[in-house]
């Protein structure tokens, strides 16, 4: 079992970091004392060090305890909880992981956090679009900040090279980002401070990060890019699993989900062709059969199967004419697409080789398909990925246990298929 340890300067960073983990699938507790070794039998902690206000030797006396005992507990993925404010022994404390992990280990540091109004750009960062230094950080009695250039603060107090990605290279994607990564790397950087204004940027980072296969990635941050990462990280080591996507609903809502979940994933569709379904037993059959073995083939190279019979550019079949012209209701064709796809289900989850690690599947009537198909009783109901998006498991029949996320063809932004799946893979780890 792969382990997550966040070491934080203060209580409530810790849990609040520890609840957006445990809301990525990754079940954390929060450890009140910086010299406690982490129960074996969790897989995630966050422990608070107290240290923000600390004195410096202090503070690194607390996080080095910290990695000693995370080191002895069998941590892989070792995080460090920052202010979103960029207060505390940031540089100090970090510089003590990259000291402890040694010459693999680079620090990437995202203090934004969109969600409470907390946002980079250019380096600077600004609070409700505020910069720092004219917040009340300005005014703490303790350690007031007086400016709001990041790599200039971390400077300060760390004595590595820090360096800056601007939003130009977050937003020419993920392999962009890594290849700036490398590039800096190699000429000596440890430390990086990265622009992110919105939440999509943040998985962008946690990508590319997840792509230096030869280096050991700390997030530096509030909370999002550690959630982020974690999911990114457990995804690569998640490898041998396999997640089935099955798309038959064609709203426009569904197509810019897929559309999304494409942008953001490697993954190549597979297309079911509807005419072939709502043809003749034997074209049913040689459509099922053909799509089947493009699946298992795509396996071979891809994590996420998407399978759907939203084809970009093609018109949707006219199921009134075709119903009349072969004397049967539309209702009758769409099951018999709606089985397809079910049937297409199970034969590739039954044929293929690698564990499957969950389905995806969008659109009630292809649900209930599958579910029959696959001789199911039910689906044990767990959570809520978003609203209107259950996840859950399989109950009896050919896919027993095999966990499971339900949508609505109109329910869920253009994100909701992506989340779904990042949210099967998460849980898959645990």
């Amino acid at each position: 079992m792969v382990k997550i340890g966040v070491i934080a300067d203060d209580l409530t960073g810790a849990n609040a970091t520890g609840v957006r983990l445990t809301k990525s699938g990754f079940q954390t507790s929060t450890m009140v004392h910086f010299n406690q070794m982490p129960p074996h039998t969790q897989r995630s902690v966050c422990v608070d060090t107290d240290s923000r206000y600390a004195d410096s030797n202090v503070a690194k006396m607390r996080v080095s305890k910290v990695l000693e005992n995370l080191s002895a507990w069998g941590v892989e993925v070792v995080c460090k909880r920052i202010d979103s404010t960029v207060r505390g022994n940031i540089g100090v404390e970090i510089d003590t992981v990259l000291d402890y992990l040694g010459e693999t280990a680079i620090a990437v540091i995202a203090p934004s956090f969109p969600d409470s109004g907390r946002v980079v750009s250019g380096g600077y960062l600004l609070v409700n679009g505020i910069p720092l230094q004219a917040t009340d950080v300005a005014k703490d009695p303790v350690a007031p900040l007086t400016q709001s250039y990041v790599p200039n603060i971390v400077e300060k107090q760390s004595k590595y090279k820090v360096t800056h990605l601007g939003l130009n290279i977050v937003l020419e994607g993920e392999k962009t980002l890594a290849q700036a990564f490398e590039q800096s790397i190699a000429v000596g950087s440890r430390v990086f401070v990265v622009d992110a204004v919105i939440n999509e940027d943040i998985e962008i980072i946690a990508n590319a990060m997840a792509m230096l296969k030869n280096q050991q990635m700390i997030p530096c941050d509030p909370g999002p890019l550690t959630a982020a990462y974690s999911k990114a990280y457990f995804s690569n080591a998640l490898s041998n699993k396999k997640f089935i996507v099955t798309v038959g609903s064609v709203t426009t809502n569904s197509a810019n989900q897929l559309h999304y979940l494409l942008e953001k994933t490697d993954a190549q569709p597979i297309y079911v062709e509807t005419a072939q379904l709502t043809g003749s037993v034997e074209l049913w059959e040689q459509e099922v059969q053909k799509v089947v073995d493009m699946a298992l083939k795509e396996m071979q190279q891809q994590e996420i199967i998407i399978i759907t019979t939203y084809i970009p550019g093609s018109e949707p079949l006219n199921l009134k004419d075709i119903a009349q012209q072969q004397g049967m209701t539309q209702e009758f064709l769409a099951k018999r697409i709606a089985d397809g796809l079910g049937k297409i289900t199970r034969l590739v989850i039954e044929k293929s080789e690698f564990e499957i690690g969950g389905c995806f599947s969008s659109g009630g009537d292809v649900t209930a398909s599958i579910c029959s198909i696959g001789g199911a009783e039910g689906i044990k109901l767990n959570d809520e990925v978003l609203p209107l998006i259950a996840y859950g498991q399989f109950i009896g029949g050919h896919f027993d246990g095999i966990p499971l996320v339900t949508k609505g063809g109109m329910a869920g932004d253009k994100k909701a298929i992506y989340t779904s799946v990042r949210h099967l893979i998460a849980m898959s780890s645990n």
